[in-house]
This record gives structure tokens, sequence and C-alpha cells, in this order.
């Protein structure tokens, strides 16, 4: 019986460092300190959050808007900044589909961060992505080979 317990008791500690594990890195929304919307949260605009017929001009994104869905109208811009680090690097970003333009993102960047500016050209709908490794790659130190994705849907209607 004893044997039974012990191992059952194993097996839910490693289920829960699996899903504790997963969940390391990833944000899917929320409001408040640290989710890129609300007060003090630096995103430039309204929440980039879609909400029905709530398209902009212009938007600012961070690491923290990942998984969230964007209208912009057309000639609208949209800048973005994922804070990265040397050990812990994004990806450039990059535009899957026609209705945004990479523009000049007009400042330097940190290393290990990614800065991009789109401008919405056409109505469509546009996927920005870029990854980053979850852990640090030191040398001589375990390492993992786990990502972080970030993903950003744009809506681009006319005005």
């Amino acid at each position: 019986m004893r044997r039974t317990t012990l191992q059952r008791t194993t097996g839910v500690a490693l289920s829960a460092v699996v899903v504790l594990l997963t969940g390391c890195g990833t944000h899917t929304g929320g409001t408040g300190p640290g989710t890129g919307t609300g007060p003090g949260s630096g995103t430039a605009s309204p929440s980039p959050t879609r909400t029905a017929g709530a398209c902009t001009g212009e938007a600012s994104l961070t690491a923290a808007d990942t998984g969230r869905t964007l209208c912009l109208t057309v000639g609208g811009r949209l800048r973005l900044t994922l804070d990265g680090s040397k050990d812990r690097p994004w990806t450039p970003v990059t535009a899957h589909g026609g209705a945004l333009r990479a523009i000049n993102a007009g400042f330097v960047i940190q290393p290990g961060d990614a800065v991009a500016a789109f401008e919405a050209v056409a109505p469509g709908t546009a996927r920005l992505t870029a990854t980053r490794p979850l852990c640090a790659k030191r040398p001589g130190q375990t390492s993992c080979l786990g990502v972080q994705q970030w993903t950003v849907t744009v809506e681009v209607t006319k005005p």
C-alpha cells in the first residue's frame, strides 16, 4: 500500500511540474499591471484588444499583448517593442499577409530586444510573430529547448 501511495504522489507531483512549466513565460490576456492594458501599461493607444467597431489609426504593443487581435485602419501605424536580453533574445518580428508593410522603427534597440513598426496598407489580416528561448543559454550550464512564442493578429479595415 505504501508503494502505491508513493507512486501516486510522485505522479501527481510530476504532473504539477509539467503544468507549471507549460505556462512559464506565457500570458493570454487580462487587464491591469503587467498585462499591456490599463493605466500605466505603456500602451500608447486604447487597449489593443479587438472590440466591435473599434479600429484605430495608431497602436503600440509589448510582449504582454501576445495572443491579442488588433484592428487598424488603412494608413494606420503600429509600433512594438519586445524586451529581451542577451541570454534570451527575441527573433526579429515578421509579418505574414499583405495588410501590413514594415517601416523604419526609428530608434536603436538593446541586445535581445525586438523592435518593429508597420503601416497598414490594405484591408485584410496580418499575423505578427516572434520567438525567444524560454531558458537562458549559458556555457557549462544545463538549459532547456523551450521556446516562447509571441503572436498578434492585425485586422486592417478601410477608414
